[in-house]
């Protein structure tokens, strides 16, 4: 079916959803195994529409329309995130068509069409994370697709999340003897907030997210909750775009109140049987509709108190107008900084580019004492994500935190740019008045095209099927890494592209920051050694100045894995100059489009040189994915 035929057919129920004269909205609720639109800007005809048809014509139209697609087989409704395309997309249907993948003139010239030839980085261990195949003290878990994989690494332990659960591992050191022993689940994210009340604890959703402070040796767990919460007073209300902060309302009376241990759930029956782990997005449908009442959406975090990821954590609820969607937690001096997308649980054209930039107060939530969050509305903008410290060293006092997204907007079929885009994020915690972002900065690089056009794409070719893989190719990708050496400041920052050879190649930046707090590009490079597909990566920088990066492996015949290549400090600019290592070859094919959402590097704090990664792969004979942890050295450092 052709993309004007997809978008008249969205057209045609948004005209029936949102028609003023009679309302007709069903809720938006899934039955398992479906998904639900949530918004589009790009649908500037469908809004029209809207606006225009007879609810009589939209009735019939929609019937017709749904009718044929029933019969056709080749379209379903996707889920998609507040920052993805709301129409339909190709399901995963063995008939979906090779994208067309051509590399913008220009593009070659950064590729590195040769594989490296020094030592590769030391495979030190690896391990089975949460997914297929995994068994805890708390028994399994079934875990759909798309997995998003968070990870970090402290002194004495590895903590996990994947969508709504977590794990904890044993690190060899001083407190363990080996590496990957499961102490701790699966088990609900939210057991972190267990007696703390509210939505935190009564609600388990995906996209939780861990980081591990370095600086402070502290825990941070993020997670979103995806459903409206009961309308209340002191909720917020329509926050709009420009360089004005909100300061969102605490959901908790009295927050944190006093640390809280890890909640220890009983160790599972031997009969436990898996169960499933991703909860539906957007609110109940009691909520559901513009004239319904409408409660805040919830934002939530713990702090732990020390480097035990079992000891106590101070917890936090914040009130957002918005569902907080995809949260990209960074460390920094003055804050915790949380990108997130935004989503609702009306249609609406105009949130689907629109990125929420907060910060919560760190250093009061390290102490325990009452925290605020600050949050500014960023509209027209691509998928955010703040620089996370690696490392010791920290900024020059009172620097701001540098946002990134790539150029392009996928929504209005723009899949090229040749920027990077670039804000600065000065937070003020005695006055939110003074609180502002500066940017965007176009960076100039050199030019690129999303991976396959960009998300929720049929991608990357497997083995013994026509089902393809998403690529997710229009984001900057977790973690942008900031990384002090002396004077110098670096930001490390990667995204999946077209190459000249028609595959996926990772294309990668160093950017530079002066004392002016100038971001620059220093370096750049795309890896494409062969025909193949690398994407969904995520870089590191070690103390040495030496840049990691993961990422997924794929493309048939090979069948999607993990691996890691990098280069020295010293070496020619913009070239991967390490041999590439491989963390896991794929077994077999996944039977769904949706590949992972990210990947994710984590330094070790014990040395600042050991690189820690995590990502997907499937097992022979398992129907969904089975995640790797992996540990990686690069030569040089610490020797």
């Amino acid at each position: 079916m052709s993309r004007l035929l997809a978008r008249f057919a969205t057209a045609v129920v948004l005209g029936v959803a949102g028609t003023a004269a009679v309302d007709v909205r069903p809720p938006l609720s899934r039955a398992p195994g479906t998904h639900v639109v949530t918004g589009n800007r790009g649908l500037t005809a469908g809004v029209a529409w809207r606006r225009h048809a007879s609810i009589l014509i939209g009735v019939v139209s929609v019937v017709a329309v749904c009718s044929w697609l029933a019969a056709q087989s080749v379209f379903t409704l996707t889920e998609i995130r507040a920052e993805h395309i709301a129409t339909f997309v190709p399901s995963q249907s063995p008939r979906a068509a090779a994208p067309t993948i051509a590399a913008p003139s220009g593009s070659a010239a950064v590729e590195q069409t040769t594989p490296g030839t020094k030592p590769a980085a030391t495979l030190v261990t690896s391990f089975d994370g949460l997914g297929a195949g995994f068994t805890g003290p708390q028994g399994m878990v079934g875990l759909r697709n798309p997995s998003d994989n968070s990870l970090a690494v402290g002194p004495n332990h590895i903590v996990q999340t994947v969508n709504s659960r977590m794990a904890i591992f044993t690190k060899q050191g001083k407190q363990f003897g080996t590496t990957g022993r499961a102490l701790y689940g699966p088990v609900p994210t939210n057991n972190v907030f267990k007696g703390f009340g509210g939505q935190c604890e009564a609600r388990n959703n995906g996209d939780a997210v861990v980081r591990y402070d370095q600086i402070a040796d502290r825990w941070l767990i993020v997670m979103p909750i995806f459903a409206r919460g009961p309308a209340r007073p002191d909720q917020p209300g329509l926050w709009k775009g420009g360089n004005a902060a909100y300061v969102s309302p605490p959901g908790r009376l009295g927050q944190p109140g006093p640390a809280a241990p890890l909640s220890q759930p009983s160790p599972a029956p031997a009969e436990a049987s898996p169960q499933s782990a991703q909860p539906p997005r957007a609110g109940g449908a009691a909520q559901r509709g513009e004239d319904a009442p409408q409660g805040p959406y919830s934002i939530c975090y713990a702090v732990s108190t020390g480097p035990d990821p079992f000891g106590a954590y101070y917890r936090y609820e914040f009130l957002r107008p918005l569902f907080p969607d995809y949260p990209r937690p960074a460390i920094w001096p003055d804050g915790y900084y949380v990108a997130t997308s935004t989503g609702d649980n009306r249609i609406s054209e105009k949130i689907a580019t629109e990125k929420h930039a907060c910060v919560v107060e760190r250093a009061k939530m390290l102490a325990g004492e009452p925290a605020s969050e600050q949050c500014l509305v960023i509209e027209n903008v691509n998928f955010l994500n703040n620089a996370d410290i690696d490392g010791k060293s920290l900024p020059p006092a009172g620097a701001p935190n540098v946002m990134m997204a790539a150029g392009g907007t996928q929504l209005e079929n723009v899949f090229e740019a040749d920027s990077v885009d670039v804000w600065q994020l000065h937070v003020d915690w005695k006055r939110s008045a003074n609180t502002h972002v500066t940017g965007p900065q176009k960076v100039r690089v050199a030019p690129y095209h999303y991976l396959c056009d960009g998300q929720l794409s049929n991608c990357v070719p497997q083995p013994g099927t026509d089902r393809r893989l998403d690529s997710q190719g229009d984001k900057i990708m977790a973690r942008p890494v900031y990384r002090r050496i002396g004077d110098q400041e670096s930001v490390v920052a990667v995204h999946s592209v077209n190459t000249a050879a028609g595959g996926g190649g990772v294309r990668w930046y160093e950017l530079r920051v002066d004392r002016q707090r100038n971001v620059t590009l220093h370096q750049q490079g795309t890896y494409a050694p062969d025909r193949f597909f690398r994407w969904m990566a995520s870089p590191a920088m070690d103390r040495a100045g030496n840049i990691a990066i993961g990422y997924s492996f794929g493309g048939a015949p090979n069948f999607a894995g993990q691996r890691f290549a990098g280069r020295l400090a010293g070496d020619p600019p913009g070239v991967l100059t390490l041999r590439e290592t491989v963390l896991v070859e794929g077994e077999s094919a996944q039977d769904a489009m949706r590949w992972e959402d990210y990947t994710q590097t984590a330094m070790d704090p014990n040395d600042d040189c050991t690189i820690w990664y995590v990502g997907d792969y499937l097992k022979k004979g398992v129907g969904t994915y089975s995640t790797k942890i992996g540990a990686f050295r690069l030569p040089g450092c610490g020797t």
